[in-house]
C-alpha cells in the first residue's frame, strides 16, 4: 500500500492514473484541500478533450460553497469556468467545464441521458456519507461506463473511505492517499452534568471558550430545535459577537452567511447540524463543541414510516468534526462526553441505502429498466424488506406493474422532482382541478415544516404562512415557491392556495395508507388504514375530526404521534377509498348479552367506513362465531349428560386398548375440534345456551362415528346384567371399568365379568346392602375362596337379617333381604 502523500504532489499522480485506468479512489483527510484542488487539476486533461467535469455533493450548501471558491481561485464568477446545479438553483454557462451538483441531479441526468454525453469525468466528493442518491449515482454510472461509455472515469474522494470494498466494485481500481494539511488539535472532554439541561451545558462551555480563547466557536447540535435553544440561551453576549445558525432549512443567503468570516474585530459562533461536518470550511473557527449527537432518519419498511432517531455519532463523524477546529490554525476540540465513551462509538454510520425508505430509488431503477437491485452493482444491495415495500407502495400507486416494470403512470412520476407519493398526488389531482394546490402542497410537504415549532398539525396552517397571512421564518416562504413553481412548470400548472377544504383529499392522494379514523375517547387518538395508532397533542386544532389524511407522523411503533395532517369528509373519504374498500360481513359473539351479533361493513384496510346491523345473517357465519364462542368456554361447559359422558368415557376406554382406531374425546380435542363435529348441528342456533343434550348427542355421534358405534355395544357395553337380572351401569371414567354390585347379587357366579371380548377384567365393587363398598376384587373365584368368610362375619354382624350363607357359590343370589332356610 503506497505511503500518503501531500495532496499536491499527489496531484500529477492521479493525473496520470486516470490517463490510464477508468476509475480510480482519492482518500483525503479534512483540509486536504481535494473539494477544490482535484477538479481545477483534472479539467483541462487531455484525456478529457472537450468533455466536462461532473463532481457530485452530498448538500446543497457545500456544492455552492465549492463552485463559488473554485471561481474565486480562477478569478472568475460563478458560472463561468465553474458553475454548479442544485434543485431550485443553477448557474451554469456555455463555458462551464466543471459542474458541481447534489447527488439527486446526477441521477435525473442519467436518467434523461445514459450516455452522459458531454462529460468525460464524475467525481464523488465524500462519498463516506454513503447517502442514498450517491450509491444509486454510483451504480448507474457504472452501468453506463461498462455498457455505453467506457471513456467514462469515475473518481471516488473521501476522507475516510471502505477502500478495499470500493476497489474491488470497481474492478480493483487503484487507490491513492494524500496527506492533510490539517493543524494541531487538543481534545478535551467535557460531559453534561447530572441533572443539567444539555442546552444550559453547551451554552456555558461557549461562553466559556469565547472568554478564554481567540477566534470563532462551531457547535455541532443534533437538530434545529436544539440549535434554536441555545441560541435563546446565548442572548445578551457582546455585540461583536453574532449567533450564525447552520443547517440545511435555511436560505441560500442564511447559509452563506454563516459559513463567511467574520467582519474583522469580530467573532462568530455558529450553531451547525451534521450539514458543517465535511466539504465546508468555516472561516476563523479555533474552537469546535461536540455534542456527539446526530439526528437521522430511520425507516421502518413494516409500517412504512420514516421515524427521525437522535443518536451517536461515529467516529469517524467525531474525527471530522474535531478536523473543523484546525482547518487554518491550531485549535481545540470539546467533546460533550467521557473520554472512555470514545472508544464505544461505531467506526462509521450505517449507509442510508440499509436505513432508509427506498420507494424513490426503486422508482429509478424500474425507469433504468432493472426490475430487481441485483441487476446493478451495489457497496451495499437494498435490504430485501424495504425493497419489497417499495414495489408493494409503488404498485399501490400504479407506478409499476406486478412484474416490476414502469408504467406510463410511473413514467410521468419520475419526471418530477418528487417523492413517488407526491408525485402520484400532483398528477392525480389534474383530473380533479386540483393541480395548482397540489403543487403548493408538493413543496411543503418536500422541505421541512415552516411552522416546524408549532405544536399543532393542520397543513391549512402552511398555507396560510406561505401565503402570506402568517410569518415564515429568513427566505423560507421564497424557497417554498420558488419549489412549487418548479413542480408545477414540468406540468404547466399555476401553484394556488385553495380550495383548503380539498387539502385532505389531496394528503389521501399521496398517503391512502394514512387516512385515519378518530377512536372513541375523549383523548384525540386515531387508527390508520395500515393498522398503525396514532395520536395528536392535546388542543390540536385537528383533535376533534373524525377523520384525518396523515402526511408526516414519526415511526413510534405502537402510537405514532402526528406532525401534519388534514380533516377528511366523509365524502372525501368514499372518493378516496370507492376502488379498494371491500364489503364484509362481520359475525361475532357479544358475551354481555350472550347472543351472535351480525353487521355488514364497509373496509378500507383497518378502518370501518360504515356498518349496518344485519338482522337475519347467513347461517354458515352464525355457526362459525357461535363455535368461537363455545371453543372459548371450553369443552367442559357444554351441557353433558351422564349418558353422554359414560359415551365418552366407553369410547376413551377402547382408545386406550385399541389405539388411535378410536378418536380422542377428552375435554381438549373436543374443544380444539369443535368446529368438525358439533358446527354441522348448530344451524340457526345465535346463543350458546340453545345447545342442548340432544344436539350434543349428535355431534358425540357424528365425533365417533356409527360404524365405531355400533361395535361400541359389544365390546364396552353401558350396563352388565347380574345373575338377579339387574342391568348394572359400568362405570368407565377411571383407568379401567368398575361394576359396582351388591355382594349378595353375585352369589353362585364364579367368572369376573370380561370386555372387549373377554380382554379386560371389570374389576369390581362389592357392596353392602347399604351400598357401601365392602371389597375390591378382578377375581371373584379367589374372592369366594379365600376373602368371603371374613368379610361374611363382618356383614352378618351389622346386617343380621340378611341371609349369609356359607357356601355363597351354592347359594341364590338376591337383591334384598332373605331370611335363612329353616332347617330341617
Amino acid at each position: 500500500m503506497p505511503e500518503p502523500q501531500a495532496l499536491a504532489d499527489l496531484l500529477p499522480v492521479l493525473r496520470t492514473t486516470l490517463a490510464e485506468v477508468p476509475c480510480a479512489l482519492l482518500e483525503a483527510p479534512p483540509g486536504a484541500g481535494k473539494t477544490t484542488r482535484v477538479p481545477l487539476a483534472l479539467y483541462q486533461e487531455t484525456w478529457l478533450g472537450e468533455h466536462k467535469v461532473l463532481m457530485l455533493e452530498p448538500r446543497r450548501l457545500a456544492a455552492r460553497s465549492a463552485a463559488r471558491y473554485m471561481a474565486s481561485l480562477l478569478g472568475e464568477s460563478v458560472g463561468q469556468t465553474v458553475g454548479y446545479r442544485v434543485r431550485l438553483e443553477s448557474k451554469i454557462g456555455p463555458a462551464t467545464r466543471i459542474e458541481v451538483v447534489t447527488e439527486g441531479i446526477l441521477t435525473r441526468m442519467l436518467q434523461d441521458d445514459p450516455t452522459l454525453e458531454g462529460y468525460g469525468l464524475v467525481i464523488f466528493d465524500e462519498f463516506h456519507e454513503r447517502s442514498l442518491q450517491a450509491d444509486l449515482g454510483l451504480a448507474l454510472c457504472r452501468e453506463a461506463q461498462q455498457v455505453l461509455r467506457p471513456d467514462l472515469r469515475l473518481l471516488i474522494m473521501s476522507a475516510t473511505l471502505q477502500s478495499d470494498r470500493l476497489a474491488q466494485l470497481l474492478d480493483q481500481a487503484p487507490i491513492l492517499r494524500a496527506q492533510g494539511q490539517q493543524f494541531p488539535v487538543a481534545v478535551r472532554y467535557a460531559p453534561v452534568p447530572v441533572n443539567t439541561r444539555p442546552e444550559a451545558h453547551v451554552s456555558a462551555m461557549v461562553r466559556r471558550f469565547l472568554a478564554e480563547e481567540s477566534g470563532s466557536v462551531l457547535v455541532f447540535l443534533p437538530g434545529t430545535g436544539e440549535i434554536r435553544r441555545v441560541a435563546e440561551q446565548l442572548q445578551g453576549l457582546p455585540e461583536h459577537i453574532h449567533i450564525a445558525p447552520l443547517y440545511g432549512d435555511l436560505s441560500p443567503a442564511e447559509q452563506d452567511a454563516a459559513i463567511q468570516p467574520a467582519p474583522a474585530g469580530q467573532r462568530k459562533v455558529v450553531l451547525a447540524t451534521n450539514v458543517a461536518e465535511t466539504s465546508l470550511t468555516i472561516e476563523g473557527i479555533r474552537v469546535v463543541i461536540d455534542s456527539g449527537l446526530e439526528r437521522t432518519p430511520v425507516f421502518d419498511p413494516v409500517s412504512g414510516l420514516t421515524r427521525l432517531d437522535t443518536v451517536r455519532i461515529s467516529k469517524a463523524s467525531a474525527t471530522q468534526r474535531q478536523g473543523r477546529a484546525g482547518r487554518l490554525e491550531a485549535g481545540i476540540c470539546l467533546r460533550l462526553w467521557r473520554e472512555d465513551e470514545t472508544a464505544l462509538l461505531a467506526a462509521e454510520i450505517p449507509p442510508e441505502i440499509l436505513t432508509a425508505d427506498l420507494a424513490p430509488l426503486a422508482l429509478e431503477l424500474a425507469q433504468w429498466g432493472a426490475t430487481t437491485p441485483s441487476d446493478l452493482a451495489w457497496l451495499d444491495p437494498p435490504p430485501p424488506q424495504a425493497w419489497e415495500q417499495a414495489q408493494t407502495l409503488l404498485h399501490s400507486l400504479g407506478a409499476i406493474t406486478a412484474e416490476g416494470k414502469i408504467t406510463p403512470h410511473g413514467k410521468a412520476l419520475v419526471r418530477l422532482p418528487l417523492h413517488p407519493r407526491l408525485g402520484h398526488m400532483v398528477v392525480k389531482a389534474q383530473a380533479l382541478k386540483l393541480g395548482g394546490l397540489a403543487c403548493t402542497v408538493a413543496a411543503l410537504l418536500s422541505e421541512r415544516d415552516p411552522l416546524g415549532h408549532l405544536r399543532d398539525s393542520d397543513l391549512s396552517l402552511r398555507v396560510h404562512a406561505l401565503q402570506g397571512r402568517r410569518d415564515l421564518p429568513g427566505g423560507k416562504r421564497q424557497l417554498l415557491l420558488k419549489a412549487a413553481d418548479q413542480i408545477g412548470h414540468s406540468l404547466k400548472l399555476k401553484p394556488a392556495f385553495a380550495p383548503l377544504e380539498e387539502l385532505g383529499l389531496l394528503l389521501g392522494l399521496a398517503y391512502p395508507d394514512r387516512l385515519a379514523q378518530r377512536r372513541p375517547g375523549g383523548e384525540p387518538r386515531y387508527l390508520l388504514a395500515n393498522g398503525r395508532g396514532a395520536v395528536l397533542d392535546r388542543g390540536d386544532s385537528l383533535g376533534s375530526s373524525p377523520w384525518l389524511a396523515v402526511a408526516h407522523l414519526d415511526g413510534h411503533p405502537r402510537e405514532a404521534k402526528v406532525f401534519l395532517a388534514a380533516s377528511l369528509s366523509e365524502e372525501q373519504l368514499l372518493q378516496l377509498t370507492a376502488e379498494q374498500a371491500e364489503n364484509t360481513t362481520d359475525v361475532s359473539f357479544d358475551a354481555k348479552t350472550g347472543r351472535v351479533q351480525a353487521r355488514e361493513l364497509t373496509r378500507y384496510g383497518a378502518l370501518t367506513l360504515r356498518e349496518r346491523t344485519i338482522l337475519k345473517p347467513e347461517g354458515a357465519l352464525l355457526t362459525q362465531v357461535l363455535v368461537a364462542a363455545l371453543k372459548s368456554q371450553g369443552a367442559a361447559r357444554l351441557p353433558w349428560s351422564k349418558a353422554q359422558l359414560q359415551l365418552r368415557d366407553r369410547v376413551e376406554f377402547l382408545r386406550r386398548h385399541q389405539g388411535e382406531t378410536c378418536p380422542a374425546l377428552d375435554d381438549d380435542t373436543l374443544t380444539a375440534t369443535l368446529g368438525d363435529w358439533l358446527a354441522p348441528f348448530l344451524n340457526g342456533l345465535r346463543r350458546p345456551d340453545a345447545v342442548d343434550a340432544q344436539i350434543l348427542q349428535q355431534g358425540l355421534e357424528y365425533a365417533i362415528g356409527y360404524g365405531q358405534l355400533a361395535q361400541l355395544e359389544a365390546l364396552a357395553p353401558t350396563h352388565w346384567t347380574v345373575p338377579t337380572g339387574s342391568r348394572i351401569a359400568l362405570d368407565y371414567s377411571g383407568p379401567e371399568p368398575v361394576l359396582a354390585v351388591r355382594l349378595q347379587e353375585l352369589f353362585g357366579t364364579l367368572d369376573t365379568p370380561r370386555l372387549i371380548q373377554g380382554q379386560v377384567p371389570v374389576l369390581i365393587h362389592l357392596l353392602s346392602p347399604a351400598q357401601r363398598p365392602v371389597q375390591v376384587t378382578r377375581d371373584l373365584a379367589s374372592f369366594w375362596r379365600e376373602t368371603y368368610p371374613e368379610v361374611k362375619k363382618e356383614l352378618k354382624g351389622r346386617y343380621p337379617k340378611h341371609y349369609w350363607p356359607d357356601n355363597p357359590l351354592e347359594a341364590e343370589p338376591i337383591r334384598g333381604v332373605k331370611r335363612r332356610p329353616t332347617p330341617t
